[in-house]
């Protein structure tokens, strides 16, 4: 028996195959899901046309240095629910005590930072002023702190209690620019 010349080797067709690593790549960018960090949601407030000087009666510190230590207005922090009753009762004052705020409109809680506190410590923070202010607008309409976050603003109803609970009451939060260590 003779023995066939040479074997050619087979040759795949490789033509397509970048056709199809193209077609994947794409598949898998558009399939795909990206997570993004949200971060804090915050309005930033209106624009002030006509300079007033905020009188320190009405306005209320908060500070946080680099240690994490906090100071309301000038003492030390004792626990977060003294400070929201702290700031309930610097807030509703409307001028019956000469030390707390003039009025609900212009009372303003002051809270600043040191360049090296943590998150988490001014997230604390943050959010027990924010829930005062939440409990103090619940308490207007009769109903929880919890409950007053649930109304949703595309219903009707809930949109009215929700400016009836807010009315003559702003959230005035004053979030200053972190000072250096």
């Amino acid at each position: 028996m003779k023995r066939s010349k040479s074997r050619q080797p087979v040759k795949i067709n490789s033509g397509s195959m970048a056709d199809i690593a193209f077609l994947l790549l794409i598949f898998f960018l558009v399939t795909t899901t990206i997570i993004t960090h949200q971060g804090l949601s915050n309005k930033l407030p209106p624009e002030i046309t006509d300079e007033q000087p905020i009188h320190d009666r009405n306005l209320f510190k908060i500070l946080i240095n680099s240690q994490n230590k906090i100071l309301v207005e000038g003492k030390d922090f004792e626990s977060y629910e003294k400070l929201q009753k702290q700031v309930k009762e610097f807030v509703l004052n409307s001028g019956v005590d000469p030390n707390l705020s003039v009025s609900p409109q212009k009372a303003i809680v002051s809270l600043k930072v040191d360049r090296g506190t943590k998150y988490d410590t001014f997230i604390q923070v943050l959010d027990a002023i924010q829930g005062t202010y939440y409990e103090i607008y619940g308490e207007r309409i009769g109903i929880t702190a919890a409950e007053f976050r649930k109304l949703n603003s595309s219903d009707a109803a809930d949109r009215t209690r929700y400016l009836e609970a807010r009315e003559g009451i702003p959230m005035n939060i004053s979030i200053a620019e972190p000072s250096k260590i």
